[in-house]
């Protein structure tokens, strides 16, 4: 466990606490601490009781709520900048789970309730993200209930290149975190059909696939005009 490294942070200017002052957020830092978690380690476990919150500084987590017959469903992930937790909540409703090593930046729920009742600004950009999670969740209900397998596959891959991509000259690079199998999971499909859809992709020259988990978007405008948005 290692204290708070704000001044080394890497999204020390996109996440909540960006809306603080220095003095202000030596007062969060104050109370933070650094936690580190491999791939596949819970975070956060659903029904015990939400001690902790915060932010995460690196890697991919995700939501995810066992069904009654005990299969996991995996309804959504969090990216870097993004907070984790539910303050104000007695239990969680859900797990978070490292998808790939993770670092977060954790307070005691109580302590940052607290620094949230003094600043206004940060508690406003708290609300903001989470009406945008939520609307989130809606266009991704709506996705589920009535996209093509096409339109799933290519809002989800997206999003990963707005998230997590890294933009070069004509293309965006993505190593993508999760296998086709858990890509099938989250999109409500099966990996053959995930498989189907990527060699289309690949042959209309949406995509590249180099090998591994690697992903080249190569046309993004095509790849947008297969989205649900976009019919």
């Amino acid at each position: 466990m290692e204290t708070g490294l704000c001044s080394g942070c890497e999204v020390r200017d996109i996440a909540l606490c960006s809306t603080l002052s220095e003095p202000d957020r030596a007062a969060l830092k104050a109370i933070s601490h650094h936690r580190h978690f491999e791939k596949g380690a819970v975070v956060m476990w659903a029904g015990d009781e939400a001690v902790s919150c915060g932010t995460l500084v690196s890697g991919l987590l995700e939501l995810s709520a066992s069904a009654r017959d005990g299969r996991k469903q995996i309804f959504g992930l969090l990216y870097p900048s993004d907070f984790v937790g539910q303050p104000d909540a007695g239990l969680m409703p859900f797990s978070v789970t490292a998808l790939t090593d993770c670092r977060l930046c954790l307070y005691p729920r109580a302590a940052f309730e607290s620094v949230l009742d003094n600043h206004i600004a940060m508690e406003r950009m708290l609300l903001r993200r989470t009406m945008a999670a939520l609307d989130s969740a809606r266009s991704r209900m709506l996705l589920l209930s009535r996209g093509t397998a096409a339109e799933k596959l290519a809002g989800f891959l997206l999003e990963m290149a707005d998230r997590i991509g890294e933009p070069q000259a004509s293309h965006i690079v993505i190593d993508l975190p999760l296998s086709r199998g858990q890509i099938a999971d989250l999109l409500g499909l099966t990996i053959e059909t995930v498989s189907r859809q990527m060699t289309h992709f690949r042959a209309a020259g949406h995509i590249e696939l180099p090998g591994g988990r690697a992903l080249i978007i190569r046309n993004r405008t095509a790849l947008s005009a297969c989205t649900i948005d976009a019919a």
